[in-house]
């Protein structure tokens, strides 16, 4: 197509779009501005396509502006592309068609990180540990997580043949994988943790999510001593508004508002409330957050909270209080815009104040006191809005050891556990499986094979001290070299100093080779120090009915 033509095309396209945009919204001032800068940006797009040096490629072009357009608003309101549709259909239903594995980049290899059990890869006998080396006869070499996913994913029924590079074989394997539809479970796994105190970890709040809950009380149910839950809410992300409401249904009287939603078209506000039967008024529920529990997790764990459902455990959760809705565009392409403010029972708002308050991880950070309101629970209990649910009781974020971290991020746990499931058969059930003192002194001889090494925190800054002294001409050599010598000495002892911690680690990793998703979270709440509190907690009921009967 000739350089004219295609501004033409460009130009009538965008004409159409400001005539139809007028058309739609009529002829008030705001409508005047929206068209206006409509035909500012098609006059500014003809332009730069006409005369920048270079070509452009306009759907790259167009897609930056989009997403900085959409990022000026808030983080939750998103463009999907065509080719993004997959990844959002997993997000809201929790189904995606592709093979059931993770790969993560190690280096300049692409490695196979997670298998799911029962699914594609698992079938074609795919392990954790393959190194990609060709999908479909083409090198993935240069590749991306995201280009490799891109491929892995496709419609179910197709063939994608995977070349791999497998420890402990001589040649390259070709496996053939059949694509099927991957449907991730929200409740990965539930169980006793003693006689009376039921678990369910529940990880995403996909489409019927609530019915996987359900399930998974009635099968705590078949146990003659359950008597109390623990609802594991840490790390889930949130999802679908109507599964939370399902979910607090299960637990509070027909009738009862959950959650009220508001925003700037007055027919999409809406009140949420119990519209079936309970399932159990009286089980003590323990809700356990943190800082990875938003949205939807929020909605659940803040309305159990205001009407003192449950007892809150944890840390103070993600502060997403912002509804969004899905809306179709041209081209099979969807946007998702934030469309309302959330508000609890008694009338709080979730959503963190504003987004200068916030971690680097996006969750919600030190609010001042003075910037919070006061609302009331059911039984009179103060909580507050500004951002997230403030747990009723708090427990300390667990962190690991900057040793830990460094194994972790450097893969030399994760090359170790691939080398020893070589050589060790999988135990017949995960209450057999043992590191023993041998084990550890493989790790040790294994990680010094590796040559691994790591800078703390300290050692950090003392490198930005010198650089800064440096600059300043100051002589800080002597002071330096000696702490750094003094620290030297300190970090050789570290792998002694937190092999209980490391231990645990070698035993998540080893459980999750052997016994997959389930192995991984089973052995996770092994040494679980929120967990640990839950139980505690519910072996004083006297203090946990006192915590919900709050000035009472």
């Amino acid at each position: 197509m000739s350089l004219f033509k295609r501004n033409l095309l460009v130009l009538a396209l965008s004409l159409s779009l400001i005539g139809s945009l007028a058309f739609v919204t009529g002829g008030d001032g705001s409508s005047f501005e929206i068209t206006k800068n409509l035909d500012i940006f098609a006059s500014l797009y003809k332009e730069v396509n006409t005369y920048y040096v270079d070509d452009i490629e306009p759907g790259q072009f167009m897609r930056k502006g989009i997403d900085a357009m959409l990022a000026s608003l808030d983080p939750y309101t998103d463009y999907y592309s065509e080719s993004e549709i997959e990844n959002y259909r997993f997000q809201t239903t929790g189904k995606y068609g592709g093979t059931g594995c993770s790969v993560r980049q190690q280096g300049d290899r692409l490695v196979v990180t997670e298998i799911y059990r029962g699914f594609a890869a698992y079938k074609a006998g795919l392990k954790v540990g393959d190194v990609l080396i060709a999908l479909d006869g083409k090198s993935v070499k240069g590749k991306s997580v995201d280009d490799i996913s891109k491929v892995m994913k496709g419609s179910p029924g197709t063939d994608l043949k995977i070349t791999v590079e497998r420890p402990g074989a001589k040649d390259p394997l070709d496996l053939l994988v059949k694509r099927e539809e991957i449907a991730m479970k929200s409740v990965p796994f539930y169980g006793m943790l003693n006689d009376s105190v039921g678990y369910i970890k529940f990880v995403q709040f996909s489409e019927g999510c609530s019915k996987e809950v359900l399930n998974a009380f009635h099968e705590l149910k078949k146990n003659p001593g359950f008597k109390k839950l623990v609802f594991d809410l840490r790390g889930n992300p949130g999802g679908l508004l109507t599964e939370s409401v399902n979910i607090v249904n299960y637990f509070v009287d027909k009738g009862t508002m959950v959650i009220k939603t508001k925003g700037k078209v007055d027919d999409w506000n809406k009140t949420y409330n119990a519209v079936n039967d309970p399932v159990d008024l009286n089980m003590p529920i323990i809700v356990i957050v943190n800082k990875g529990s938003a949205s939807a997790s929020e909605i659940t764990s803040g309305s159990l909270q205001d009407l003192d459902r449950a007892v809150i455990l944890g840390q103070k959760s993600f502060g997403k209080g912002l509804v969004q809705t899905t809306r179709p565009l041209s081209y099979g392409t969807q946007v998702k815009i934030t469309t309302a403010h959330y508000y609890t029972p008694s009338g709080r708002c979730i959503q963190a104040l504003d987004y200068s308050h916030r971690n680097p991880d996006g969750s919600v950070g030190h609010v001042p006191d003075s910037l919070k309101t006061a609302f009331k629970t059911k039984n009179g209990r103060t909580v507050y809005d500004g951002g997230g649910v403030d747990p009723d009781v708090k427990t300390s974020d667990s962190t690991l050891a900057p040793v830990t971290i460094a194994l972790l991020e450097k893969n030399i746990l994760f090359d170790f556990c691939t080398q020893y499931v070589l050589n060790h058969p999988a135990p017949d059930t995960l209450t057999h499986l043992h590191l023993s003192e041998a084990d550890w002194n493989d790790f040790v001889a294994f990680s010094q094979s590796k040559g691994f090494s790591y800078k703390t925190k300290t050692e950090l800054a003392l490198d930005k001290l010198k650089e800064n002294a440096a600059k300043e001409k100051y002589d800080v050599q002597q002071e330096v070299a000696q702490i750094q010598n003094s620290l030297t000495t300190d970090k050789a002892q570290d792998l002694v100093n937190f092999k209980g911690e490391i231990m645990d680690q070698l035993y998540i990793e080893l459980a999750a080779r052997y016994f997959y998703q389930n192995g991984r979270i089973q052995s996770s709440l092994q040494n679980d120090n929120d967990l640990k509190a839950a139980v505690a907690l519910f072996a004083d009921m006297p203090q946990y009915n006192k915590i919900l009967k709050g000035n009472q």
